[in-house]
């Protein structure tokens, strides 16, 4: 198979779809593997360290698509992109998609009449899922630093250092979500020595964490009510709330921000899938933050793109299985092999196949399954 990958293009994006390991990979197992000159520079790696493993250097992006099989990005196609899309009717994407938050790529998807699978609804059995994990544990364990820098007077917020020093109380830290980016962050942010409250409807799940923190943490059942008494008093508020291939649901009203002290910083790490503040927009790592009433939000949309070299090596390393699949027997063999892929695939042939992403457009849904037989 021709695999392809481009250069990010997305706004402060410097992540690339593939590692020169993950090359050595793809070409020892007989594929042919095509990267845009200059795409791993941003995360520190180089076109000679591509090439050493087996890659193809191409310089026109457009003819890297139009020849590709197979095309591997980190985000979601954008405009510039969507031309690109219907080079070729057989392709497969394989990226990070969020279409739920983006009717506009929904559709340029839908009428390129190829295939999209993306990797944060790909899902194990038991609901995990090991494509989105790994970004997950990078923007959870980032979002309390975030909120501590734009916590200092210096980052605009109210002059509060996140530990505290003796004598004076450290700052309230309430993570909204006890998934894999709300562990992270309440992590970080318990090793930073804030008082750290987390929320979940799940009760089991807070018996969980309550376990694994050993008491440092305090677990709160998620309900408005309690919401509304927690972020009132809140220096940080980092929401980490996923449904899968879904909309967020709004958790932080307007009004409850207003009751917040000026300066206080609101982190949304799921401003991908639209975000859990009512105010939520997606911003860039140049210009991180807005304000809401007395409140800093932060919105950065592709969070983990600040430590690309990080997250590049973590993306690839689960992504990869994956991908070997796909490589080695073709999108309609591998998903049928594996029910987890199966779930990745949100559009084929000009269907949306993911119910999700359908619900939150208001566009015709098509079962996978039908599309199989």
């Amino acid at each position: 198979m021709i695999i392809g990958v481009p250069s990010e293009v997305k706004d402060d994006e410097h992540r690339v779809a593939l590692t020169p390991a993950a090359v050595r990979e793809l070409t020892a197992a007989g594929h042919r593997v095509l990267v845009e000159r200059g795409a791993g520079v941003g995360s520190s790696i180089s076109d000679e360290d591509f090439v050493a493993t087996g890659a193809q250097i191409v310089d026109d992006v457009d003819d890297l698509w139009a020849d590709s099989e197979l095309v591997l990005k980190v985000k979601e196609p954008i405009g510039v992109e969507y031309p690109r899309l219907g080079a070729r009717s057989d392709q497969v994407l394989f990226t990070y998609l969020h279409l739920a938050a983006s009717r506009p790529c929904t559709e340029a998807l839908v009428d390129a009449g190829n295939t999209a699978i993306a990797y944060e609804t790909v899902r194990l059995a038991n609901n995990s899922l090991p494509l989105l994990t790994p970004m997950s544990e990078v923007a959870g364990r980032m979002a309390p630093f975030m909120g501590a820098h734009h916590l200092m007077r210096s980052g605009g917020g109210r002059g509060t250092l996140i530990c505290g020093v003796p004598g004076v109380e450290a700052a309230n830290v309430v993570v909204l979500g006890a998934g894999v980016a709300g562990m992270a962050a309440a992590t970080m942010a318990v090793g930073m020595h804030a008082n750290v409250y987390i929320f979940d409807r799940n009760l089991e799940r807070l018996r969980e964490v309550d376990h694994h923190f050993r008491g440092m943490v305090e677990t709160v059942a998620s309900t408005q009510h309690s919401i509304e008494q927690f972020v009132e008093d809140a220096d940080i508020v980092i929401g980490a709330v996923l449904v899968v291939g879904a909309r967020a649901p709004k958790l932080v009203t307007d009004d409850m921000v207003a009751t917040m002290k000026r300066g206080s910083v609101l982190v949304d790490i799921s401003v991908d899938q639209g975000g859990c503040f009512e105010s939520t927009h997606p911003t860039t790592h140049s210009d991180p933050v807005f304000t809401v009433h007395n409140s800093l939000f932060y919105c950065v949309a592709n969070m983990p793109g600040a430590v690309p070299n990080t997250s590049t090596h973590a993306l690839v390393n689960a992504t990869l299985p994956y991908t070997l699949e796909i490589a080695r027997h073709g999108w309609h063999n591998a998903v049928r092999a594996d029910a987890a892929l199966a779930e990745g695939v949100n559009v084929t042939g000009g269907q949306i196949t993911y119910g999700p992403v359908a619900d939150a457009h208001g566009m015709a849904h098509r079962p996978l399954a039908e599309l199989l037989d």
